[in-house]
């Protein structure tokens, strides 16, 4: 049984009452930061006949599915968890649609920096909004998704050391208590709501629509071919880095013009929609000084 510190549980539904006061539904989290409340099917045999139970048989234990903004029931489930010392906050739902970017300093990468290097590469910033500090030092960015895109969680598809939280996840709130210390929000971003996530990063989020495969580019010869090459090369998640790097190499090496119908070719063959490889050809075009 999880030793219970009254006083953490009592600050944490303070925290969450509070969240939920701004519209973010909550649920309570232990000080491992998963929800505190055990799945009421964990005992039940897996019946794959049977659709899988997302809080529609009334018990508290389904994760983010139980997360609410109704005060009297986040007091109802903090009392089923006197042990939680810690809430989690639902992306993707109403009325911000939040979308969590995860900025790790664990792994040894500099994920902030990454991050700043996607914003140049694909010409965006990331506006003033929330900021959640960790106690290992890394960083929650609190963005706001549009109602009508669905944006997945992912970790390290971005860049290495980002993951994102979207729909179907959560974000340790503020004031959280775990056992590597407290979550807080960082100066100064209290006051603010969660900032509209930018169109091009909003992009990078969404995983690729299926497209079907288009044959190999012709050969260029050996003038480019290895730009060409690491484009085919490129797997779900770099196609557009690889894309955007080898056409700046293209056009600082003079072969840009020449070199933009294989590339396109190229990006296309690796699965990158053909509107989001002629848009990164022209990024990189107007980066080196050019005409796209």
């Amino acid at each position: 049984m999880a030793t219970i510190d009254r006083q953490a549980t009592t600050l944490a539904l303070a925290h969450a009452l509070s969240a939920a006061e701004r519209g973010l539904a909550v649920i309570p989290l232990s000080r491992t930061k998963l929800p505190a409340l055990r799945s009421p099917h964990r005992a039940d045999a897996p019946d794959p006949a049977r659709p899988r139970c997302h809080g529609e048989c009334g018990r508290f234990g389904h994760g983010v599915y139980d997360a609410s903004t109704d005060p009297a029931r986040i007091r109802e489930l903090f009392a089923a968890a006197p042990w939680a010392t810690g809430y989690g906050i639902a992306c993707g739902l109403p009325p911000y649609h939040l979308i969590g970017v995860d900025l790790d300093t664990k792994t040894g990468t500099d994920a902030p920096a990454a991050l700043r290097e996607i914003a140049l590469r694909h010409l965006f910033t990331i506006p003033p909004t929330v900021v959640v500090m960790t106690p290992s030092g890394g960083r929650h960015l609190w963005l706001s998704g549009p109602p009508d895109v669905v944006v997945p969680n992912s970790a390290g598809r971005l860049a290495p050391g980002i993951d994102i939280r979207g729909a179907g996840g959560y974000l340790v709130g503020p004031g959280s208590r775990t056992e590597h210390g407290v979550y807080a929000t960082a100066p100064g971003t209290a006051h603010l709501a969660p900032a509209p996530c930018p169109r091009a990063l909003l992009r990078l989020l969404l995983p690729p629509p299926r497209t079907p495969r288009h044959p190999a580019p012709p050969s260029t010869g050996g003038h480019g071919q290895g730009l060409v090459q690491f484009v085919l090369g490129a797997h779900e998640g770099q196609r557009n880095t690889r894309l955007f790097w080898a056409a700046c190499r293209a056009y600082e090496n003079g072969i840009g013009p020449d070199l933009a119908g294989p590339l396109l070719a190229a990006a296309l063959h690796a699965g990158l929609p053909e509107h989001e490889a002629r848009a990164t050809l022209a990024s990189a075009a107007r980066l080196t000084g050019h005409r796209p």
